[in-house]
């Protein structure tokens, strides 16, 4: 039902008449060096994909890169604890997985959910009048650059971590009961990435309030006091062609929509006369962070964003 001919977080194949199972695969290096966090991590980010198309997730596949030669066996468990510890809580099994020697840790999940044929979420669909949702705060890309030169306080690096380990669940569950048009998690390409394949794939545009996307604490003024990522280049070159900025602000500004996420929020494109009650409905299950970013527009020509 869903396959690799555009940019969904998962691939669908309907089983039955009510039944469809979502297939996704993640996997990323050491953020932090905690090893049962790192865990955990990895483990929220590969499983938000199932959320992302609507799903609950089933069962979960270690991938692994271990530098074994380097380090000892018990940091490896303390990553799998830690993925465990998440799988768990999503309500998922850990059934495997595999292991391959490597110059450094990687870790993920291949993680199998299921969604009814009728109820999947599409990162195509959006409509002209649409609000758009965000459920958590950007910027844990240059957060964690800048912690690597002692630039980030020890409360807003804590904040990111129990940001990005806190699973995308609570959120797609409490949101399945409004009328979902498009949905995705904000990941690697960054809010403005992830808006543009939303965007270009539902052949509107997005118009994004810059005021209103949450920030994670330190995150904006890292940028200002010149950090960056390795990866900021290469979004800002794929959204740049597609992109408006209708304020005045300065580039160390525009960096935090191409900062890249790991375990990022939820997107959702849903009726404007629906996002007041979602929004209600998402803070009082203990998603406090969500917040209308924006609205669905009507394509203005080449560019699928605007933030104003």
């Amino acid at each position: 039902m869903v396959g690799f001919s555009t940019n969904d977080d998962g691939g669908v194949y309907r089983i039955s008449d009510d039944t469809a199972l979502i297939t996704t695969a993640d996997f990323i290096t050491p953020p932090v060096d905690d090893p049962f966090v790192f865990g955990q991590i990895a483990a929220a980010n590969a499983i938000s994909d199932v959320y992302a198309m609507g799903g609950k997730p089933l069962t979960c596949i270690n991938l692994v890169g271990f530098p074994s030669g380097k380090l000892g066996p018990e940091i490896l468990h303390g990553i799998v604890e830690g993925a465990l510890s998440k799988i768990t809580e999503a309500g998922a099994v850990l059934a495997g997985g595999h292991t391959t020697d490597d110059e450094e840790p990687k870790f993920g999940l291949a993680v199998t959910g299921v969604v009814h044929p009728d109820k999947i979420w599409r990162n195509v669909g959006a409509r002209a009048g649409d609000a758009l949702i965000l459920t958590k705060p950007i910027g844990s890309g240059v957060i964690f650059n800048a912690n690597l030169k002692n630039w980030i306080s020890e409360e807003a690096l804590t904040a990111c971590i129990n940001t990005i380990t806190t699973l995308n669940k609570v959120a797609a569950e409490t949101i399945a009961k409004f009328d979902i048009h498009a949905a995705t998690d904000v990941t690697g390409f960054g809010l403005a990435g992830h808006g543009l394949e939303m965007a270009e794939g539902s052949g509107v545009t997005l118009e994004i309030n810059l005021d209103a996307i949450p920030l994670m604490d330190e995150a904006l003024s890292s940028y200002e006091r010149g950090m960056t990522t390795g990866v900021n280049a290469v979004n800002r070159q794929l959204v740049e062609p597609h992109l408006a900025f209708e304020r005045d602000i300065p580039f160390w500004h525009q960096e935090i929509v191409i900062d890249p996420q790991t375990s990022g929020g939820l997107l959702f494109a849903l009726p404007a006369d629906q996002a007041g009650e979602a929004l209600k409905a998402l803070h009082e299950n203990g998603v406090a962070t969500a917040t209308q970013i924006g609205t669905v527009e009507p394509q203005d020509g080449n560019t699928y964003l605007r933030f104003k």
